[in-house]
């Protein structure tokens, strides 16, 4: 997690009426205790009905009971583009989501794409509980949570089983290893549907290192890498998020471009070749050289 998640432009307020998919809502500000520490459900000011959910002080996810296609946090607007450009508009699609929180883009697919069958896995039970609460996720078609590890939660899915796996996990401000390496990659790889697309949230420093670290190791298992930043993360001016974008088939490079450019923060595709120069030099990690290796799956 980093602090480049709390949303920097927010539209004006819209109407409280509960979008349909979140009708059971009923969030309650305050802090709770969740396994991994502290969870805060934070209220708008302007009493519009989106919601911050911050785990362990920093800000993971946002919700809007009236509009849950709103996605205010840049990095997830950018996701949001991926989601939208994996199929055809409207179409039901599988998804599994490693990291769960609020659930923001489990909602915002939930809406955009009914039908659509989705998984998201989250170490911290007690999250789930709250967020699952708070948020009426049970009774959101398609939509399933458990309590899991992500990669014991992909080691137990079927090959060739979801269209998109998004990771959006974090032990504090930092990416668990075990869901960075070579072997990571692959188990995603193995769940993925041909023409499937892996996104992976990092929060990188100003050289960028954990971003090319991260597309290193995806470029070992998958033949189309990319990374979508904004132009000064990239270039080595601030803390933020980077995505790196992974596929075995060519990604929807035209679609994104377009997409990005008309976005409220401006955001840079980095196409698949540049991502390879950036990558060289930089050694994947792979389970061996971790210093807990990844559990066995339960």
């Amino acid at each position: 997690m980093s602090d480049s998640r709390a949303p920097r432009r927010r539209p004006p307020a819209r109407p409280t009426t509960p979008h349909p998919l979140l009708r059971r809502a009923d969030p309650r500000p305050g802090s709770y205790p969740i396994d991994t520490g502290t969870a805060d459900l934070l209220p708008d000011g302007d009493g519009a009905g989106g919601w911050t959910v911050a785990v362990n002080g920093v800000p993971s996810s946002y919700v809007h009971l009236g509009d849950p296609t709103r996605l205010d946090f840049e990095y997830v607007q950018w996701t949001g583009h991926i989601v939208d450009a994996v199929a055809a508009p409207g179409t039901p699609i599988s998804a599994v989501h490693i990291g769960g929180a609020g659930c923001t883009l489990a909602l915002y697919t939930a809406t955009t794409r009914p039908r659509s069958r989705q998984l998201v896995l989250d170490v911290d039970a007690a999250l789930i509980a709250l967020t699952r609460r708070a948020f009426g996720l049970k009774h959101v078609p398609g939509l399933r949570l458990k309590a899991a590890d992500g990669r014991t939660g992909l080691a137990g899915l079927a090959d060739a089983s979801a269209d998109i796996v998004i990771r959006d996990a974090f032990d504090h401000r930092h990416v668990p290893p075990h869901l960075t390496t070579v072997e990571y990659h692959q188990e995603v790889a193995r769940v993925l549907r041909p023409g499937g697309i892996h996104v992976a949230n990092v929060a990188d420093n100003v050289g960028v290192r954990e971003s090319r670290i991260e597309a290193a190791a995806a470029r070992a298992t998958f033949s189309h890498v990319a990374m979508i930043a904004e132009p000064a993360q990239l270039r080595g001016r601030r803390y933020g998020n980077v995505l790196v974008v992974a596929a075995t088939a060519p990604l929807p490079h035209d679609t994104l471009v377009r997409r990005l450019a008309g976005g409220s923060v401006r955001a840079r595709y980095v196409a698949p070749d540049r991502v390879a120069e950036l990558a060289a030099g930089a050694h994947p990690r792979v389970d061996a050289h971790l210093a807990t290796p990844p559990s066995e799956p339960g």
